[in-house]
């Protein structure tokens, strides 16, 4: 089984409701944030660490590991 995430503005919801029901497609409806949690925990932790001076440009990687 595959899963879909769409972003339908009101009227496209309308339509795509009738759609997936029409097919007899099961579905939910899921309000809140989009991106997992664990994944906007990581993006805070990186800026934070950004803001503490930890972090490194991509030219200072490339530089440390393209030999």
């Amino acid at each position: 089984m595959e899963t879909y995430l769409v972003h339908p503005n009101k009227s496209q919801e309308k339509a795509l409701k009738a759609f997936l029901k029409a097919l007899a497609v099961p579905y939910e409806k899921r309000k809140g944030e989009p991106i997992p949690v664990h994944v906007v925990e990581g993006i805070k932790k990186g800026q934070e660490q950004l803001k503490n001076g930890l972090g490194k440009t991509s030219e200072e990687v490339f530089k440390k590991y393209d030999k």
